[in-house]
């Protein structure tokens, strides 16, 4: 168990680290994917965005000993809410930082009486998927289908092994 970790609302003092934190989370996606267009010219920018869009009320930062290593947001429509973002620092993954954060976010879900709760992973996130599966999402709302428009030798980085309603699906 990690020592020192808290988790506590966002605060506009925590901007800079929050879009570090964004811009990690990018980068990792670039890399399973292979793709370094990924979150644009300015991803941290992405942050401020989304702050901008849905606010801050909703935002928590998990602190390890004054260091901000990850955080969670919740937007909420009505009874329906969404987990966004959901980052952790990479030097920090594999710790129970996700855990505990999504523990807490799913928490502050229920207080807010929330009937449905959802989080969107990118498909090759394949650790993120494990967790979001033990903590209780185990059922499909919505899938998005890309069509990959891409020469044939540069859509060889296409994973394969996904079968829904017996059809073969690459992520």
């Amino acid at each position: 168990m990690l020592e020192g970790l808290r988790i506590r609302k966002y605060k506009n003092s925590d901007n800079d680290s929050c879009q570090n934190l964004w811009v990690e989370l990018t980068e990792y996606h670039q890399e399973i994917y292979a793709d370094p267009s990924i979150g644009g010219e300015n991803p941290g920018q992405v942050f401020n965005t989304h702050i901008e869009k849905y606010g801050e009320e909703d935002i928590w930062v998990a602190e390890v000993n004054g260091e901000n290593v990850g955080l969670v947001g919740l937007i909420i429509k009505g009874n329906v809410a969404e987990i966004e973002p959901i980052i952790i620092s990479k030097s920090y993954r594999k710790q129970g930082i996700g855990g505990k954060l999504l523990k807490f976010i799913i928490d502050h879900a229920r207080e807010r009486s929330t009937k449905y709760l959802s989080i969107r992973p990118v498909a090759r996130n394949e650790e993120a998927m494990k967790i979001f599966y033990q903590l209780g999402f185990k059922t499909i709302g919505h899938i998005e289908l890309f069509m990959n428009l891409e020469k044939k030798e540069e859509s060889k980085k296409w994973k394969t092994g996904i079968d829904i309603h017996d059809l073969p699906f690459q992520y």
